[in-house]
């Protein structure tokens, strides 16, 4: 019986070992790819990009502030002047076609608001939403040929990094200043799989708050 028992034991280290060994294989094998196909200095060259962008933004609002405009009272009087619902409506619109305007000029409006984090948790939800949007609009271009064609001409290097590096795309593209809303066409455009890119374009959220944490500070 204790034989038995022994065996057994080490029948199951050995299984665990060698699954450990297979997942230790895959990790690299994907970390190969990711080297091999560039990668990580496209990373490393967004995530310096979304770095300077944020900083040149707070530099260049700061100097206007000091030099030209009261920026808090232009954010206040856009507060008192148009109804949430309106602003809230040219955000969306903006997150759904090639976001036309700044997510930093509405995550720095909602720090006047009297519940500023829930006001941000909506426009975040917007801005996600928006990507959906555009996914679906993506999709639907499939069946006009003409208007596809346009399409992956125009972000054919979207498409191109998007088949490449499939979901840690989408995440860069919900985290870094990439177009969410063109990122999430193309995955409309290709038929990437739905549910993966809802799951990975939730990291919208996660650059929202990060955002705010430092706008929220300066407003």
């Amino acid at each position: 019986m204790i034989c038995w028992i022994t065996v057994k034991l080490r029948h199951k280290s050995y299984r665990t070992i060698e699954l450990s060994m297979i997942k230790y294989k895959k990790v690299v094998a994907i970390n190969r790819y990711y080297r091999i196909t560039k990668f990580y200095p496209f990373l490393k060259e967004m995530a310096i990009k979304g770095g300077l962008t944020i900083v040149g933004l707070v530099a260049l609002l700061v100097f206007l502030e000091i030099f030209f405009i009261d920026i808090n009272g232009l954010l206040n009087q856009l507060v008192v002047s148009y109804s949430p619902k309106v602003i809230l409506f040219v955000f969306f619109v903006s997150e759904t076609f090639l976001g036309l305007l700044p997510p930093e000029i509405f995550i720095a409006w909602s720090s006047k608001s009297a519940v500023p984090w829930l006001l941000l948790s909506i426009i975040a939800s917007l801005s996600y939403l928006g990507g959906i949007v555009a996914y679906a609009l993506g999709k639907t271009m499939l069946r006009i040929p003409a208007v596809k064609l346009y399409l992956e001409t125009k972000i054919a290097t979207h498409i191109k990094n998007l088949r490449k590096w499939g979901g840690f795309f989408v995440v860069v593209g919900a985290m870094l200043p990439l177009p969410h809303s063109v990122v999430s066409l193309a995955c409309g455009l290709i038929q990437y799989k739905f549910s993966h890119y809802l799951m990975w374009a939730l990291f919208r959220f996660l650059r929202f708050g990060l955002y705010a944490l430092v706008i929220f500070k300066i407003f």
